[in-house]
């Protein structure tokens, strides 16, 4: 699994997702040597515009406005519409062009989505909470089945990431990029070691609230070592094949966690 770094996602259209464009700014001519990143930027200021409420529901524009705006030809503008409506941001029609769409028409399990929102002041504490509840209603069931159905490897590298996180918590390394990594793995193969395929597609979101609440100051800088040995308990309950266990380790580190996000 790659390694998930800080505020990059993908959307479906495989566009990457990196810096934002702020401002509304045209993009230099220059960029056009290229047009995937091209459009990747343009998708990140419209989207970021949207998700925020620069561009409120109601609001419309047309391909001739963001050729205009952002320098592009119609045949960029028009993929980043189908990109937009792909994430249900808008919707097009020819009389009125583009139009933003209401939030419950969002794609927000959409990894790009789930971007935005935890860029956008407004809508980040929102985001945070929801992702924190997908969570505690996935999680515990995952390990309950990661306990039944995962592999010795899965089993063995899962020890060795929670141990991993315990040694880097009494390092005082709780916040560090390693730890970040260590712990969006440790959670992303409890999901995969479910064999459940639906879970394992709700990998990116809810190590979303991990990636959210560490790039956003939502957590403290020293994570108490007593919630970090939990995952050790975890690791070693799905080892042993404990499946009430593992669900119950689960439920009690998600519950530390929680205890102590400062949204």
């Amino acid at each position: 699994m790659p390694v998930l770094a800080r505020g990059c996602f993908k959307i479906h259209t495989n566009y990457s997702i990196h810096s934002l464009n702020q401002g509304g700014k045209p993009v230099p001519a220059s960029a056009k040597r290229s047009p995937e990143p091209l459009l990747a930027s343009v998708l990140d200021t419209i989207g970021e515009e949207i998700v925020s409420g620069v561009q409120a529901e109601g609001d419309t524009f047309t391909l001739h406005d963001l050729s205009k705006r952002f320098d592009i030809s119609r045949t960029v503008a028009r993929e980043a519409m189908r990109a937009l409506e792909q994430l249900g941001l808008v919707s097009s029609s020819r009389r009125v062009g583009l139009k933003v769409l209401p939030q419950s028409e969002w794609n927000v399990f959409d990894n790009a989505v789930i971007s935005w929102r935890l860029r956008s002041e407004e809508q980040r504490a929102a985001q945070i909470e929801s992702l924190r509840e997908l969570r505690d209603a996935i999680e515990p069931s995952a390990a309950r089945l990661a306990a039944m159905h995962a592999s010795p490897a899965e089993a063995r590298e899962l020890t060795a990431l929670a141990q991993r996180l315990v040694e880097l918590t009494d390092q005082a390394s709780g916040n560090s990029e390693e730890f970040l990594e260590a712990d969006a793995r440790f959670h992303s193969l409890l999901l995969l070691a479910s064999r459940n395929e639906m879970f394992i597609q709700l990998t990116h979101p809810i190590i979303g609230v991990l990636i959210g609440r560490s790039e956003y100051g939502i957590m403290p800088d020293d994570p108490e070592r007593e919630i970090m040995q939990i995952h050790v308990e975890l690791a070693e309950a799905v080892a042993n094949g404990e499946p009430d266990h593992a669900e119950d380790a689960s439920r009690r580190l998600l519950r530390g966690v929680n205890e102590f996000m400062e949204i």
